[in-house]
């Protein structure tokens, strides 16, 4: 997993005033999050087109159940398969 980053944290990156987390998503998933709620998500610049799925955190009141499962989510996806199996189990 050396090198490999699945999730970042972003404050007014390149002055665009989000504060956010960027996360991997499953194909096509980060699309199908921005068209459920385009207040809470959006395509990130650059790695968008990769998949990646941009969380905003500034809201109100985050659910930080869903933005722990979203980092999860985002860690399966790159981790190798022993270390997901520790994650989720056989």
């Amino acid at each position: 997993m050396k090198g490999k980053t699945f999730v970042y944290f972003l404050d007014d990156h390149r002055g665009d005033g989000r504060v956010a987390r960027n996360l991997e998503a499953s194909p096509n998933e980060n699309k199908e999050l921005v068209a459920s709620d385009p207040d809470r998500f959006f395509i990130p610049a650059y790695v968008g087109a990769r998949g990646w799925v941009g969380r905003y955190i500034y809201l109100p009141e985050p659910d930080w159940d869903e933005v722990a499962e979203l980092v999860r989510e985002s860690y399966l996806l790159i981790a190798p398969k022993q270390l997901g199996k520790m994650i989720d189990g056989p």
